[in-house]
């Protein structure tokens, strides 16, 4: 296979071949979406004009890179689809006025807010009521507890740091070779950590409820001395020589880092150099991505919380499929200094934790102004929430509540899922009705924007990760990631080097339509109810609008989770994780767990 590398080719040859210049034109225009709706759609549907192999090598020399005839085989399906995706944004009217929405604040899309002091911001733990429990009978029980429960007996000596810490790298060491959830194991660290918090926690120092907790961090987060290996062959060795802000807050906090665990290669599904995260509920099933090994070890009880990221689905989805809760924060709320970065303008850091309360508690360390991260802001954020329910509107998405939803869901098992996970919904659709009349908010249907082609503004992402990685395409180490389909990232990189700036910047602007029309439709309530997959979780990433997931049943054909999410407005976790919470208070299915052997 001939390897992409950089082309230097004369210009000249542009200007003696009319053809030519004419088929450029036209690939300047591409870019990607690489969802299975896509897929269909293409199905359905041809491009005005139709891209061949031919083309685009005859276009490679205009972005630098050269492909094998397979990869250029392998990008059709992606590029005739997003010539498709491309037609779609030229046809929406932009206004000259309206700007991109590349660095922004969310909170103000016509004023730019100032920033604030670059200044590190202390950290403020949040607080929490102790109270003298018992120790479970079981080590097995014992891992299962809760933060504020473990933090309780932590506080009171009921259990020491060093115990607990044990506790979980046993089970990490026990259950790794079946979940396959493990890059790298921290244990000597780990447990010097543990006992430095055990000493404090005796003397009095007490820095709040995380402290002592073991927790694990998705591998994309950098660590001196360790790898930092992002899931893919080409960084297995890869040292940095930072720490990430992540990791600083947590130590501040007086968490205990324990292991960094898989992620899909590069932040995309649950495959990684070392095979394949499996789902604690059903082992022959991945457990989703990208934060795939932190959704699996929260799920099966083996670290106390986990962190994991989210661009387009990350946290949401792995979550959804091991049955644990998520926080996928507001944009620019957690700094991601040190971290992977796969997408600028819509990568967001989140906890990953088995209850609503665990995400709370971690993201009460998280949250903060970093100026190591241009995006970063500082906004309140106040846990436990006091909420005024009856001051509360609550909305949710009508139209996702309804069958038509699973119209060309055709495979009969398929099909039979969606339904079980229809009747879920609508199910906490009900229950919400009923917290409605006792507590006090009001309940209001709601519709999302629906007038522009959200999977065609998606080259957003495509574009951003194609430049995050260009050097992965450029020097053909590509070859090397586990995944070489149509829709793995080495046929995404290829395609996003074709993508002009003209069409990524439209996209942009479009996005900033998305975002006004979003605010709008804010006006009218605090938080929404909506699934958690389709049109509400590819909207709110472009947005960067917070969400709470959390699991809403158990379906029968095959006894895997079920999840509902809420989501609030920009810089609003307070109040749309204090109503996850209260509808997670009425339900037990996050108290329920897999059985691993």
């Amino acid at each position: 296979m001939t390897h992409s590398k950089f082309v230097h080719s004369n210009p000249k040859n542009l200007h003696g071949d009319s053809s030519r210049r004419s088929i450029l034109a036209t690939l300047l225009g591409l870019g990607i979406s690489s969802t299975t709706f896509a897929r269909a759609l293409f199905a359905q549907m041809k491009p005005s004009r139709v891209v061949t192999s031919k083309m685009i090598r005859q276009a490679e020399w205009i972005a630098g890179v050269q492909f094998s005839d397979d990869d250029r085989n392998t990008m059709l399906e992606q590029i005739n689809r997003a010539t498709m995706g491309f037609e779609k944004l030229r046809a929406v009217s932009v206004n000259n006025d309206v700007p991109p929405a590349l660095m922004f604040h969310v909170e103000n899309f016509s004023k730019p807010a100032p920033l604030p002091p670059r200044q590190k911001i202390p950290l403020a733990p949040a607080q929490t009521n102790i109270h003298k429990i018992e120790r479970p009978a079981s080590d097995e029980k014992l891992a299962f507890l809760p933060i504020k429960k473990l933090a309780e007996l932590l506080a009171t000596r009921r259990l020491s740091s060093v115990e607990l810490t044990t506790l979980y790298l046993e089970r990490l060491h026990r259950f790794d070779p079946v979940l396959k959830c493990v890059i790298t194991y921290l244990d000597e660290d780990a447990l010097r950590q543990a006992r430095q918090a055990d000493r404090e926690i005796s003397s009095g120092h007490y820095r709040g409820p995380l402290h002592g907790i073991p927790w694990g961090a998705k591998d994309l987060f950098a660590l001196p001395g360790y790898p930092t290996t992002w899931g893919a062959e080409p960084y297995r060795d890869q040292i940095l020589d930072q720490k990430s802000a992540v990791i600083e807050r947590l130590e501040d906090a007086g968490a205990i880092l324990i292991a960094k665990l898989t992620l899909g290669a590069l932040a995309m599904g649950d495959v990684w150099f070392g095979g394949k995260t499996r789902n604690p509920w059903k082992l022959d099933q991945g457990s989703s991505g990208s934060s795939a090994g932190s959704a699996a070890v929260t799920a099966a009880g083996l670290a106390g919380f986990t962190i994991g990221t989210e661009t387009l689905g990350s946290i949401v989805s792995p979550c959804s499929r091991c049955g644990v809760s998520g926080l996928r924060p507001t944009f620019g709320r957690v700094s991601r200094h040190g971290a992977m970065t796969l997408c600028w303008s819509m990568d967001k850091i989140g906890p990953i934790t088995r209850s609503v309360d665990d995400c709370g508690l971690v993201f009460s360390a998280l949250h903060g102004r970093d100026p190591r991260d241009p995006t970063t802001v500082e906004k309140p954020f106040e846990w436990p929430s006091q909420i005024n329910w009856s001051s509360i509107r609550v909305g949710y998405v009508d139209a996702l509540f309804d069958e038509s939803r699973i119209i060309g869901v055709t495979d009969p098992e398929q099909r039979k899922l969606e339904k079980e996970s229809l009747a879920f919904d609508l199910r906490t659709l009900e229950s919400l009705k009923t917290m409605s009349r006792e507590m006090g908010f009001q309940l209001r249907p709601i519709s999302l924007p629906d007038e522009y082609p959200l999977e065609s503004v998606w080259t957003i992402l495509r574009a951003e990760a194609a430049a995050s990685f260009d050097e992965v395409t450029r020097s053909g180490s590509d070859d090397q990631l586990v995944r070489q389909d149509s829709e793995a990232w080495p046929t995404v990189f290829r395609v996003g080097q074709l993508t002009s700036a003209v069409d990524y910047i439209r996209a942009n602007r479009i996005r900033t339509m998305i975002m006004k029309k979003m605010e709008e439709m804010m006006l009218s309530v605090d938080v929404y109810l909506a699934p958690s997959f389709g049109s509400n979780l590819t909207i709110t990433n472009i947005t960067g609008h917070p969400a709470v997931v959390v699991p809403n049943g158990f379906r029968t054909i095959d006894g895997t989770p079920t999840s509902i999410t809420f989501t609030g407005r920009l810089f609003g976790e307070s109040t749309t994780l204090a109503l996850a919470y209260a509808y997670q208070q009425r339900t037990d299915f996050h108290q329920q767990y897999p059985l691993v052997e």
